[in-house]
């Protein structure tokens, strides 16, 4: 980053970490904690496996698998190795936790495609319901069979529903989750 060393009080990053090849973000978090001055905080807000996530399971590598490719992300980080990151980048964590935990309704709620959809609700999710997805697809279809979409947008449109299922079974599952937050210092 282009700032002198030790110039903020405080560095945020919202959603990023995960969109990183590892050694980015190694980088990255190095980066923060140089920009940063002694006792500054550095939050985090994060997609991440849970300590639910099994790799010796099959169903929970087939969700993690359609997270990644459906969002075009390089690899998942647990919990725990975000936590690890920070430590070894020389922050000492004040807080963290899953905030899915706390959260009023379920983060995976608004694309789940079977969930009950109210209009007079939320009108505009209607896109994400079972019934939105097949206009979405066959217009698509349509759209690209014209020569109006490119070439390639039926295969795009179908691996971001994959996405966005993964995601909403990794909800369900309790194995992935995009709420995690943590709170650091760099030490005095």
């Amino acid at each position: 980053m282009p700032f002198p060393d030790e110039s903020f009080d405080a560095v945020t990053c919202v959603y990023l970490f995960h969109e990183l090849p590892p050694a980015v973000r190694r980088e990255a978090a190095r980066e923060a904690a140089r920009v940063l001055k002694p006792g500054g905080v550095f939050a985090s807000y994060e997609w991440c496996l849970t300590d639910k996530y099994d790799p010796t399971n099959a169903e929970h590598r087939r969700i993690r698998q359609e997270i990644l490719i459906g969002n075009g992300l390089p690899t998942a980080r647990t919990c725990e190795e975000v936590l690890t990151a920070m430590k070894k980048a020389g922050f000492e964590i004040l807080e963290e936790q899953d905030l899915v935990k706390t959260a009023d309704i379920s983060w995976y709620e608004p694309i789940d495609p079977y969930r009950a959809w109210r209009p007079w609700r939320d009108f505009w999710s209607f896109k994400t319901t079972i019934w939105g997805r097949a206009v979405t697809h066959y217009l698509v279809w349509f759209l690209e069979t014209v020569g109006i979409a490119p070439k390639g947008s039926m295969g795009v449109s179908g691996f971001l529903k994959k996405g966005a299922d993964g995601l909403v079974a990794g909800g369900k599952a309790g194995i992935y989750t995009v709420m995690y937050f943590t709170a650091a210092r760099k030490p005095l």
